[in-house]
C-alpha cells in the first residue's frame, strides 16, 4: 500500500471519528467565505457611501476568526497526534522513516482540510446569498436569488486556510521529528501535571480568583474604556486562577471525604472526570474565557441592532430640517425639493418653548427621562394636525379646554399618571403644593397621549421625547424656540439628493448638522438616509459580532466534544465491566448524564455569572426609550442565552448519542 493510499484511508477514518471537528471546519470555512464575499461585492458596497468601511471591519473580524480557527485546527491536530502516537510509532517500527511518517500524518490532515474547504465553498455560497438578502432588504431593495462564486473571495479564503493549516502542520511535524519511537508509542499515556499540587496554595488561588472575578465584573459594568480594560484583565485572571485551583482541588476534596465519593454514582463520575479536571485547567479556563466573549458579543450585537433600528424608525419624515435661527429661510430647500422630488406634503412651522417646566420636572423626578431644554416644548394644534395627516396617522381631535401630548412610548404611562389626575385629566402645569396653574390665563386639562414616531429622538426634532400640543391661541403666546421644515415625498430621498440638501444646509444653516454649539443648533435628516445608516451600521458592527460569536461557539464546543468522543473505547470497556459487575443500564445512563452535566457545565457557569450582570447593566445605560417592550434588557439577555445554549445543546446531544450507544442493553 502506497503512502498516498494509506493517507487517504486514514483521512477517511479521521473524518469519521472526528466528524464534529470536520463539520465545524466546513461551517467555519463557509462563514469565512460568505463574509469575504461581502468584502468583494460591488453591488453591496455601492448601496451607500457608508458601506465603504465594511471591508475593513470584515477583514478585521476575519483576522480574529482565522486566529480562532487556527487554534482549533492546531489543538485538534495535536490531539489527534496524541491519540494516534502509538500507531505512528508502529509505522516506524515496521520500517518507515520518521520523515515518511511525518509526511503521512501531514498528508492526512491536508486531505481532511481540502475536503472541508471544498464543502465550505459550497455552503459558503449559500450563506453569502443569505447575507446578501438581509442587506438588500435592510436597504429597501428587492432580492433575487443568484448563486455565484467570487474568485477574489475564494482566493482570500484559500489564503486564510493555507495559513491555518500550515501553522498547525509545521508544529506537528516538528513535534513528530523530535520524538523517539518510545516517546511516540507511549505519548498517549503521558498526562499533564497538576499545576498546583499543594492544597494550601489551591485554596489561596481559589479565593484570590473569586475576588478578581467580582472586581472584574464590577469594572465591566461601569462601561467606560479604562474600567472595561481593567475588568477584562481581572476576568482573565479570575478564570485561569479559578479553573487551575478548582480542577486541581477536586480529586483532593473527594480523597478526604470517602463517604461522599462512594455515594450513588459519585465514584464512577469522580473517577471518570478527575483526570480531566486535574489536567484540563488551562483548557477549561480558555474555553470559559471564550464563552464569555461569545455571550458578550451576542448581547452587544442585539443591543446595537435594536438601537440602530429605533433611531431609524424615529426618523419618520422623508425630509426634516430644523434651526434655532427663527429668521432662517427654507426657500433654498423648498426650491430643490420641488425641482428634484415628488412632493406629497410639506409644512414650515414653529416650535415654542414654554416658560414653565412642570411636566419636565415631573418626568425627570419619576422616570429616566432627562430634559435637553429644561422646559416644556410646545406645538400648535393646527400644525400638529397637518403633520399627522402628512404621515398618514389618524386624526387627533382636541376637545375644548384640553391639550394633547405626543411622546415616546416609554413615557406614556407616567404622563397619564401626571398629578392632579381626574380620570387621567390633569393640569398641564402644577406647583410643588399641587395647585393648578393657568397657561396664559387659560386652565387646560390633559387629553389623549400619542406615541407614534414623530421625529422626537434628537434635540433638533419635534421636542426632545415630549411635546405639548396646545390650542393655537395659547401656543402663540410663547416665544418661538426653533423653526422646522418637514416634507413627505412619493419616492424616497436618494443618497445623492440628501447630500445635495446637506450642502444647502451647510450654506444657509446656522450650525452644522445635528451639532449643538451653545449658540444654536440645527439638523437635517431624511427617513431613507436614516434607514441606510441603520443598514450600514448593522452590516459593519452587528454582523461581525454575530460572525465572531458563532465561530467562537462552534470552535470551543468542538474542542470539548472531541475530548468526550475520543474516549469512546474507554467508555465501552467501562460500561462492559460495570455490566458484568451487575450495574443496571438505568444506573449507567444516570452516571453518563451526570458526567456530561458536570463536564459541560463547568466552563459555562462562570461566563453566565459575568455576562448576565454585564448585559443587564449595559442595557440600562442605553437610552431608556430604546430598551422597552421586546427590547428590554431581560428579553435581550434571554434571547442571547437561548441562542448560545441552542448551539451548545446540539453539540452536547451529538456527543451524548455517540457515547450512549455503547451502553449495554441489559445488565
Amino acid at each position: 500500500m502506497t503512502l498516498f493510499r494509506l493517507s487517504l484511508r486514514n483521512a477517511r477514518r479521521q473524518a469519521k471519528d472526528y466528524l464534529v471537528y470536520f463539520a465545524t471546519v466546513v461551517m467555519s470555512t463557509a462563514l469565512i467565505y460568505a463574509f469575504n464575499g461581502l468584502v468583494f461585492s460591488k453591488e453591496l458596497l455601492e448601496l451607500s457611501v457608508r458601506m465603504e468601511y465594511l471591508p475593513a471591519m470584515i477583514v478585521f473580524a476575519s483576522v480574529v476568526v482565522v486566529g480562532i480557527i487556527g487554534w482549533l485546527v492546531y489543538y485538534t491536530t495535536g490531539f489527534m497526534l496524541t491519540k494516534r502516537s502509538r500507531e505512528l510509532g508502529t509505522y516506524i517500527l515496521t520500517g518507515l522513516e520518521p520523515r515518511q511518517v511525518t509526511n503521512l500524518f501531514m498528508m492526512e490532515n491536508v486531505m481532511i482540510g481540502g475536503a472541508a474547504f471544498v464543502l465550505g465553498m459550497l455552503f459558503g455560497s449559500l450563506l453569502f446569498q443569505v447575507l446578501r438578502a438581509i442587506l438588500l432588504t435592510l436597504f429597501g431593495f428587492s432580492y433575487r436569488f443568484g448563486l455565484s462564486f467570487s474568485l477574489k473571495a475564494v482566493g482570500l479564503t484559500l489564503v486564510y486556510f493555507i495559513l491555518i493549516y500550515l501553522f498547525a502542520q509545521l508544529k506537528c511535524r516538528k513535534r513528530i521529528r523530535s520524538m523517539k519511537i518510545y516517546d511516540l508509542i507511549y505519548y498517549e499515556k503521558v498526562n499533564e501535571e497538576e499545576l498546583i499540587q499543594q492544597s494550601g496554595r489551591r485554596r489561596k488561588t481559589f479565593a484570590i480568583s473569586i475576588v478578581f472575578g467580582v472586581i472584574g465584573t464590577l469594572f465591566l459594568m461601569i462601561g467606560s474604556a479604562i474600567p472595561c480594560f481593567l475588568g477584562a484583565a481581572c476576568i482573565i485572571v479570575f478564570l485561569y486562577g479559578f479553573f487551575i485551583s478548582f480542577s486541581s482541588g477536586v480529586p483532593a476534596y473527594f480523597e478526604r471525604r470517602p463517604a461522599k465519593k462512594y455515594k450513588r454514582q459519585t465514584l464512577l463520575i469522580f473517577r471518570t472526570l478527575s483526570a480531566k479536571l486535574a489536567s484540563m485547567g488551562i483548557v477549561m479556563a480558555t474555553i470559559s474565557l471564550l464563552f464569555t466573549a461569545v455571550l458578550i458579543s451576542l448581547g452587544l450585537g442585539m443591543l446595537f441592532s435594536r438601537m440602530f433600528h429605533f433611531r431609524a424608525v424615529q426618523s419618520c419624515f422623508d425630509l426634516f430640517v430644523s434651526d434655532t435661527d427663527t429668521n432662517v429661510s427654507f426657500d433654498a430647500y423648498s426650491d430643490y425639493v420641488h425641482e428634484n422630488l415628488s412632493v406629497a406634503g410639506e409644512l414650515q412651522y414653529p416650535l415654542y418653548l414654554a416658560e414653565d417646566n412642570a411636566l419636565t420636572d415631573y418626568l425627570e423626578k419619576n422616570t429616566s427621562y432627562s430634559s435637553f431644554f429644561g422646559a416644556n416644548m410646545v406645538m400648535k394644534y393646527s400644525d400638529y394636525a397637518v403633520l399627522r395627516a402628512m404621515l398618514g396617522y389618524p386624526e387627533a381631535e382636541m376637545e375644548d379646554g384640553r391639550y394633547l401630548v405626543h411622546c415616546l412610548s416609554y413615557l406614556k404611562e407616567d404622563i397619564e399618571a401626571y398629578p392632579l389626575s381626574d380620570m387621567h385629566d390633569t393640569s398641564v402645569l402644577y406647583t410643588e403644593e399641587g395647585q393648578t396653574k393657568s397657561i396664559c390665563g387659560t386652565n387646560l386639562l390633559m387629553g389623549k397621549v400619542y406615541t407614534e414616531p414623530f421625529h422626537q429622538y434628537l434635540w433638533g426634532g419635534n421636542g426632545y421625547q415630549v411635546l405639548l400640543i396646545l390650542p393655537d391661541n395659547v401656543a402663540d403666546k410663547y416665544p418661538v424656540h426653533s423653526t422646522c421644515y418637514a416634507v413627505t415625498t412619493k419616492d424616497p430621498v436618494s443618497e445623492a439628493q440628501f447630500y445635495a440638501l446637506s450642502d444647502i444646509f451647510d450654506r444657509v444653516g446656522s450650525t452644522h448638522s445635528g451639532i449643538f454649539t451653545g449658540e444654536g443648533y440645527g439638523t437635517i435628516e431624511a427617513k431613507s438616509q436614516s434607514q441606510r445608516a441603520e443598514a450600514s451600521e448593522i452590516a459593519m458592527f452587528v454582523f461581525p459580532l454575530y460572525y465572531f460569536a458563532l465561530i467562537l461557539t462552534m470552535t470551543t464546543v468542538t474542542i470539548l466534544t472531541i475530548h468526550q468522543l475520543s474516549e469512546i473505547n474507554r467508555y465501552k470497556q467501562q460500561f462492559n465491566l460495570l455490566s458484568k459487575l451487575g450495574m443496571e443500564p438505568r444506573e449507567m445512563t444516570k452516571a453518563l448524564r451526570s458526567q456530561f452535566a458536570v463536564y459541560y457545565a463547568m466552563p459555562a457557569i462562570p461566563p453566565l455569572l459575568i455576562t448576565v450582570p454585564f448585559i443587564l447593566n449595559f442595557g440600562n445605560i442605553v437610552e431608556p426609550e430604546i430598551m422597552t417592550g421586546a427590547n428590554r434588557p431581560l428579553v435581550i439577555l434571554g434571547i442571547t442565552l437561548g441562542l448560545f445554549f441552542a448551539i451548545y445543546a446540539l453539540y452536547i446531544l451529538l456527543a451524548y448519542n455517540g457515547l450512549r450507544r455503547f451502553l449495554p442493553a441489559r445488565a
